[in-house]
């Protein structure tokens, strides 16, 4: 099953000519999830030859414009293409009222519903559970209500190994197994051990969403050993004073914050405009931890399905 990050943006408040405002798609199995959509974000999905109507989840961590002014637009247009499906919605408090007074100026009555969830940004808590993962958010500390997201796949069955199994065993004692128990009779006794007849579960992946925020070391017990983790570094270590003056992190900070969780792999965005090579940033972050990579536009990042 795929677990792969797309980046569709980069940039912080102000767009370049290379680089957008901020959206990523991450795709678990079949599901798209968009996380944050900024200006733009719809001809990205174009690009890249995405198509928004798998979109089946919409993350917006704040109501900065450079985070969701691309929304009311990506959501016309799906409506114009007769999207039926139903679309969740999750964000902090006003994102509802701002896109109803959009659509009701406009004159426009979505083809599909709209199921908008309130984020309550200021603390750690599940807002979203399917089958295959959950999603969390982590509170940020912005100068505006914000979160992050982390999502993270459930649990996975230990595989059976065929050969050791005896013949005796009934459909459910396999799911049973395949779930860590071991078989037992009516009175408690064991008559098959686990661990003789499975194998070690595949890892359960999982990816961080670190958006706009002051570095914030009390964020790490959420961290912990996140495979990937995406950390705004709007500007290198030697602007941290004004970095803390506009609630957002360097790129030092980011890769401490890496290292000090025990993440996999880092990842960097939210660059500044000021800066034409960004290859600055990925060095500073390297030099600290160096599995780091910089978010840029098109790129892709993918977890391994496999045993950690």
């Amino acid at each position: 099953m795929d677990f792969e990050l797309r980046i569709l943006g980069s940039s912080s408040a102000t767009p370049s000519a290379n680089r957008h405002h901020t959206a990523q798609v991450l795709t678990i199995g079949n599901q798209l999830h968009l996380i944050d959509c900024g200006e733009g974000t719809q001809m990205q999905l174009m690009q890249y030859k995405i198509k928004h109507q798998r979109i089946c989840n919409i993350y917006i961590s704040h109501l900065h414009g450079d985070h969701y002014f691309g929304l009311a637009g990506l959501l016309s247009t799906m409506h114009l293409q007769g999207r039926q499906l139903p679309l969740h919605l999750f964000g902090p408090p006003g994102l509802s009222e701002i896109l109803s007074l959009q659509f009701r100026y406009s004159g426009t009555n979505l083809s599909f519903k709209l199921i908008f969830h309130e984020l309550d940004t200021a603390c750690y808590k599940k807002i979203f559970e399917d089958k295959l993962i959950t999603v969390h958010t982590i509170p940020m500390e912005h100068r505006v209500p914000t979160c992050g997201f982390i999502f993270r796949e459930k649990p996975k069955p230990r595989p059976l190994i065929k050969e050791k199994l005896p013949p005796y065993l009934t459909p459910p004692q396999l799911v049973r197994l395949k779930w860590g128990e071991d078989i037992k009779d009516e009175q408690g006794n064991l008559i098959l051990a686990n661990k003789d007849v499975t194998l070690d579960p595949k890892h359960s992946r999982s990816y961080a969403y670190c958006s706009d925020s002051r570095y914030k070391p009390d964020l790490l017990p959420y961290l912990q050993n996140v495979d990937l983790l995406y950390h705004e570094a709007t500007f290198l270590s030697d602007m941290e004073e004004r970095a803390n003056q506009t609630f957002h992190s360097t790129a030092r900070q980011a890769a401490e914050m890496a290292a000090a969780a025990q993440v996999r792999h880092l990842l960097l965005g939210h660059f500044s405009v000021r800066y034409k090579d960004l290859t600055p940033l990925l060095t500073e972050a390297q030099e600290i931890f160096p599995k780091a990579d910089l978010a840029t536009e098109g790129s892709i990042f993918s977890v391994v399905d496999q045993h950690r």
